[in-house]
């Protein structure tokens, strides 16, 4: 049975936001605790609901594709987040289908050339293509969307 300074730790982690399981490990490892005491608080916060990495997956995508991530970001940010790889592409897989990344990416790029407008064309075309790769989307996409723009 985990102790409760490990449990109480667990919980405070817990309460700002969800955490993978291997996440979660991690924290607990860096706070030197030891490991058969983390696996016993693992299966216990699993056993109870507590940590699901399904959930977690879930909640992780919705809340970035709501503040206009890419796909490609998200997936790489779950990834560090230490997601089993299956796990990662099923769920990826599932948001590709009511995420329209094109129309994302020209949203974001009007928005952002038009802040740009004082800014030679060419720089601000850069800037733009810059700052939407940061957020994740693919190149060819941003490009494809900024010669449209831009024409």
């Amino acid at each position: 049975m985990p102790s409760e300074r490990i449990k109480e730790y667990a919980f405070l982690l817990l309460k700002y936001r969800l955490r993978s399981e291997s996440e979660l490990y991690q924290r607990l490892k860096k706070k030197k605790f030891p490991d058969e005491e983390i696996k016993d608080l693992l299966s216990f916060l699993k056993d109870k609901k507590f940590i699901d990495d399904k959930v977690f997956v879930k909640s992780w995508i919705n809340s970035r594709l709501g503040r206009s991530f890419g796909l490609k970001r998200i997936s790489q940010e779950l990834k560090i987040k230490g997601v089993p790889k299956d796990l990662l592409e099923e769920s990826i897989e599932q948001a590709k289908k009511g995420y329209c990344e094109s129309r994302v990416i020209e949203e974001l790029a009007r928005s952002r050339l038009a802040r740009l407008k004082d800014v030679e064309s060419d720089k601000a075309r850069n800037r733009t293509y810059a700052y939407l790769l940061r957020r994740g989307f693919s190149p060819e996409i941003v490009i494809d969307t900024l010669n449209k723009i831009c024409k």
